[in-house]
């Protein structure tokens, strides 16, 4: 296995899947290091997992651009997760705010993780937009793998026309290559393996202060349960539950046999908003009232391979009804503690 006797280094590790994974390295014995933006949100975590006194600490790095800020953060590491990334679908300038950044922020931790000859391997959260093609249609019926990239052009990323949603495909991409091209170029002391997840839904262990303050997919299924009407449409039908994905990092980073591997983790079971909307007045009778049921066809026209990482990484999806019971359930206590 990889990396057991020295710290782990997890970046984002106050944000919704990076926590995760914080907890699934703390339940297997090993001790963490994250990264937060902010002193608040790490001792937060640290607050809440006095089990792990001794394994868990935290380096406040406020701007992932600068590699200097991770020299120290990777000193005494063996392997890192880099799970930080941009996400600004608002942005006015594509390349200054959401290309560049998850460029820099890639090679920033890949640079400090080469002057650190302890670190074996690094573990990247890429994103199913980086495989996506939008303009990919069917017939004949296909299915992504990880073989397969999006076709945008850097050109077309940074255009001022493109939208920030799409200009966000082109920061995962080309954020991704810069990690494979690093690892390629410089041969460092470690591999690579990046996972490309689609939507993630999940109940929360990071720090948030209200539901209000849910990240932006589980936001999506609390408007679903506050009555939002319409039901907003799925661009995707694909997704994954935030604790199989933080298990798929975990495993990715321990299997020495899965280096300079690409994954597309999902769940078989596809979603829609329409499907969580029926799950949710089902279960919740609070709830059957306001929630707008609407039956959305799911897209059957095309795949997505989430069956190799599930083989290769040893785990198992969780249903999309047990995920959606257990966000809500979290969701309506924080509203109840609110009021």
């Amino acid at each position: 296995m990889t990396a057991t006797s020295k710290p782990v280094l997890v970046t984002g590790a106050t944000g919704f899947i990076g926590a995760h994974i914080v907890d699934n390295l703390l339940a297997r014995g090993l001790s963490v290091r994250g990264t937060t933006r902010t002193v608040a949100k790490g001792q937060a975590m640290v607050d809440a997992r006095p089990e792990s006194k001794g394994r868990l600490e935290f380096v406040q790095i406020e701007d992932f651009e600068k590699s200097a800020n991770f020299n120290e953060a990777v000193h005494g590491v063996g392997a890192i997760i880099h799970t930080a990334s941009p996400l600004n679908y608002s942005a006015k300038d594509n390349e200054k705010e959401l290309i560049l950044p998850a460029i820099h922020g890639v090679r920033a931790v890949l640079e400090a993780a080469a002057s650190n000859p302890d670190v074996k391997r690094v573990v990247i959260t890429s994103s199913f937009a980086s495989v996506l093609d939008a303009n990919r249609k069917s017939p004949p019926y296909f299915t992504y793998t990880g073989e397969d990239w999006n076709p945008l052009t850097y050109e077309e990323s940074i255009d001022k026309a493109t939208t920030a949603v799409i200009a966000y495909r082109g920061s995962k991409k080309f954020a991704e290559l810069e990690a494979w091209n690093f690892v390629k170029e410089n041969n460092p002391s470690f591999d690579l393996v990046t996972l490309c997840p689609p939507m993630t839904f999940g109940p929360i262990v990071h720090p948030v202060k209200s539901v209000n303050d849910l990240n932006e997919s589980n936001a999506m299924l609390w408007s679903i349960a506050s009555g939002t009407k319409p039901l907003p449409v799925a661009r995707v039908p694909f997704w994954i539950d935030v604790r199989d994905l933080a298990k798929a990092h975990v495993e990715a980073l321990l299997r020495p046999e899965v280096g300079g591997r690409r994954y597309v983790p999902a769940c078989p079971e596809r979603f829609s908003y329409g499907k969580a909307a029926k799950i949710m007045s089902d279960e919740f009778e609070s709830l059957r009232a306001g929630v707008s049921v609407e039956d959305q066809k799911i897209d059957e026209s095309h795949g997505l391979d989430g069956e190799t990482a599930a083989k290769e990484l040893g785990f198992d999806y969780h249903p999309f009804k047990e995920t959606v019971k257990d966000l809500i359930s979290q969701a309506l206590e924080m509203a109840k503690n609110v009021q």
